[in-house]
């Protein structure tokens, strides 16, 4: 849509409030709303101002001043307010120069989009996310000077087998046994069903819904891959309408990667494929049927991952999840079908257009913005030096012998360890001004102050289960 589309949308929708949202720094959706009289064409162009100076990660207070500029493509209804609203995702600008903003997240990604065609290696780059998710019932934490706590309850959770429930009827998946079982086991699916009819009717492409391996609520719904910067934005919308379609129903989402022990954490697999007039340039004859191109991308997600990291596993809870020997693909090797590799080629399909390659490693806490930007810089820098990947290991790396596994890397073992990468292979995302150095520099610096070292300094519960007698 257009400007006078979108403005006749809403009219025909009899939108009385526009909600205008953007990304901030670490990942969260923002936005703040006008009465309908408040847009017109001029507003796709002017944009509205707004105080940068209270977004995570952005201006100091002194150049507070911020512009949001509506992009008109993005215009959709909310499904959840009471009022008629229409939708509009905005780009953030200088209001004295209307430039870009460099730390914009949705900035980056079209800046990768770009830099992309600029390359002559292809016009497209196709980004399809498995992000999963935990569906719970009760949710409660606390965390001060004296204190720390969090508990979790899910009408599924194994862990309430023996619980009166006036009465238990039981039929809760055990850890690690909940993909797939039918009804009753599976309490959740006319709640994924819901969730997922209500992104159909945004206009966005679901494949499947089912639950996953863990007990107490994990699921997954599977969107159809699109370009690049759409499917950044479809994330946003997705995490939106789970969690509205959840709290709505009385219960509740997190995208957290690790929030129960003992079992399967939420990863989103990320399978990514470049085209060019129309053509899949990853199919050809070499191994798993992909082609030169496509295993040089493999070389550079391999050659850069631990960086990635530091954007598409992004938090200290990340690395719950990536530990050496458990479920996640944490080994730096790619195979076909094997899935304890950290990408795998997919193998369901001969079709040439169904040829990708799948990074196993991220989680769904990303920035999607930044985090399929950083993947996608990693895969051109492998393209444009032809980085060989190797060989491929089809074997079971989470059995093999320690000798044998001493030699194949790993991802980091924690949020500071990626920082540390970033910051020191960082060249290959600065190409093209993708992103720029005080992108790189702030996200370290965020991420050090607000995340790693709150959580280095505070005492761990389980730590008074180890040490208070001592």
């Amino acid at each position: 849509m257009d400007a006078k589309q979108v403005l006749k949308f809403a009219k025909e929708n009899n939108a009385k409030m526009v909600d205008l949202r953007f990304m901030d720094f670490p990942g969260l959706w923002q936005h703040f709303s006008v009465p309908i009289s408040e847009l017109s064409e001029e507003s796709f162009t002017e944009g509205y101002g707004f105080d940068g100076s209270s977004i995570r990660g952005w201006q100091p207070i002194h150049a507070s001043d911020m512009l949001v500029i509506p992009d008109p493509a993005t215009a959709k209804m909310d499904p959840f307010y009471a009022e008629p609203t229409l939708v509009l995702i905005c780009d953030i600008a200088d209001p004295m120069t209307f430039e870009p903003y460099s730390r914009d997240p949705r900035n980056i990604a079209k800046k990768t989009e770009a830099y992309l065609k600029s390359t002559g290696i292809g016009d497209t780059v196709y980004i399809g996310p498995e992000a999963e998710f935990f569906i719970f019932d009760d949710v409660r934490f606390e965390s001060n000077n004296n204190s720390a706590f969090y508990m979790l309850d899910s009408e599924e959770g194994v862990w309430n087998s023996g619980r009166d429930e006036m009465p238990n009827l039981g039929y809760k998946p055990r850890h690690k046994q909940a993909y797939f079982p039918v009804p009753p086991t599976d309490k959740l699916q006319d709640l994924r069903t819901e969730m997922t009819l209500i992104l159909q009717s945004l206009g966005i492409d679901i494949e499947a819904q089912h639950h996953e391996v863990a007990t107490g609520g994990q699921g997954e719904i599977d969107m159809r891959f699109k370009p690049l910067v759409q499917m950044s934005d479809q994330l946003l919308w997705f995490k939106y309408v789970l969690k509205n379609a959840a709290y709505r129903a009385g219960k509740t989402v997190t995208f957290m990667p690790k929030p129960l022990y003992g079992d399967n954490g939420s990863g989103m697999h990320s399978h990514i494929s470049i085209w060019k007039d129309g053509k899949p340039l990853f199919a050809g004859d070499k191994y798993a049927g992909v082609s030169d191109m496509a295993l040089w991308a493999i070389g550079g997600i391999l050659k850069h991952c631990k960086a990635i990291c530091a954007f598409s596993n992004p938090t200290t809870n990340s690395y719950k999840r990536l530990v050496p020997g458990f479920e996640a693909p944490v080994n730096l090797a790619y195979s076909s079908r094997n899935r304890s590799a950290a990408i795998r080629i997919p193998m369901y399909s001969s079709s040439p257009k169904a040829k990708r390659i799948e990074f196993r490693t991220p989680d769904p806490s990303c920035n999607g913005y930044i985090a399929f930007s950083a993947m996608v810089m990693a895969v051109l820098d492998g393209i444009q030096n032809k980085i060989d990947p190797g060989q491929p290991l089809d074997k079971d790396i989470y059995a093999l012998p320690p000798e044998e596994l001493a030699n194949i890397p790993s991802a980091p073992g924690s949020l500071e360890e990626a920082l540390a990468a970033l910051k020191e292979d960082s060249a290959f995302l600065l190409k093209g001004d993708v992103f720029t150095q005080d992108v790189i520099d702030m996200w370290i610096e965020y991420k050090t102050e607000h995340e790693v070292n709150p959580v280095k300094l505070r005492p761990h519960p389980h730590e008074f289960m180890l040490y208070f007698d001592i």
